[in-house]
């Protein structure tokens, strides 16, 4: 046999090995519906998994242990004052990682607010008459220095203080759901749960993930327009808005994001923020504080913050304005 015929022949079966060794991917869109709002999972598989069954058990997880909607959770009974109720490692780990958030914004995230949103009107309950006086009443319940885990049991100073993980447990939601993708072998997806979302990799063909930001509407049933997209790698990323979720009164629009230094809605310029950082739940803690704090406030308190970027849509003279962290911008399709 010639040199050249072997050649060619080594050539064919090292291209064919190298055919079995790459399996075609199969790109799997998951959606449906979680924690009152909605949930979108793209991901490429070489088997071809549907791994929906797999991703609901983590969603009735999570709910069981943290959402305000289920009267079994044990955010409900804990809120209650069961005190059978122990948290578990999932109530555990977002209540000490909302306490970092807390104080590390001084306390513009407190997730003991859940007596003034309920009150508000932002949870099940019907919105109770809001006066000056019972405003102030419950004010004096939110305050996360007040409570701890001792010995597996949370300690209330005040029985009546009660915790809304809203701002963090969805964020949450899609990073262990992003772990599980991990460990079943996943390397390419993308994890969105309301605006929260996670991005592993980049796509098989190479091209990155592209995400966009919605440009504030005047009305939360106005068409959604993209304001800009930003590509995603290994991040976590979250977006809060004041302009989908509020309600009217006597011609005043409240937002759902409540300051729990005056436990009134906030009443400021700043429209929308997108957080990105390590992970969901971290990008989600602080998109809800940034909300609360307002441009000014939230640009002073990231001088001394580490590995969170931010992109800001604000209302200034008649028009929406942006302003974007240095390491945001370079994420942004030009």
């Amino acid at each position: 046999m010639s040199r050249l015929r072997f050649s060619i022949i080594l050539l064919f079966i090292l291209m064919a090995a190298s055919c079995q060794r790459t399996p075609k991917m199969e790109k799997i869109v998951l959606q449906g519906e979680t924690q009152g709002t909605y949930y979108a999972i793209t991901y490429f598989d070489d088997q071809g998994q549907d791994l929906r069954p797999k991703i609901d058990s983590v969603l009735h997880v999570i709910d069981l242990s943290m959402s305000l909607w289920v009267d079994s959770s044990l955010i409900s009974r804990i809120n209650r004052g069961d005190t059978t109720a122990l948290p578990d490692d999932h109530f555990i780990y977002n209540f000490l990682l909302a306490k970092e958030v807390s104080a590390a914004t001084d306390g513009y995230f407190d997730f003991t607010i859940g007596p003034l949103v309920s009150a508000w009107g932002f949870h099940r309950k019907n919105r109770l008459e809001m006066t000056p006086k019972l405003v102030d009443s419950l004010k004096a319940l939110v305050d996360y220095r007040r409570v701890r885990i001792e010995k597996k049991r949370i300690v209330k100073e005040d029985p009546r203080i009660s915790f809304d993980f809203n701002a963090i447990a969805q964020g949450y939601s899609v990073d262990l759901i992003a772990e599980l993708l991990d460990n079943l072998g996943i390397e390419h997806f993308i994890v969105d749960i309301g605006g929260e979302i996670v991005a592993r990799n980049r796509k098989p063909d190479g091209s990155p993930w592209r995400v966009g930001i919605e440009t504030p509407s005047e009305t939360k049933d106005n068409e959604r327009k993209v304001e800009t997209v930003i590509t995603l790698e290994n991040k976590g990323l979250s977006t809060s808005g004041s302009y989908r979720k509020y309600f009217e009164q006597d011609g005043k629009r409240f937002s759902h994001s409540i300051d729990p230094k005056t436990g009134y809605p906030v009443q400021h310029s700043l429209m929308s923020v997108t957080v990105l950082a390590e992970n969901a739940a971290i990008a989600d803690a602080y998109s809800t504080a940034f909300m609360v704090m307002g441009l000014e406030k939230s640009l002073e308190i990231m001088d001394y913050l580490g590995g969170i970027e931010a992109f800001f849509i604000y209302y200034e003279d008649g028009q929406y304005k942006t302003k974007a962290t240095p390491g945001m911008e370079s994420l942004m399709e030009k």
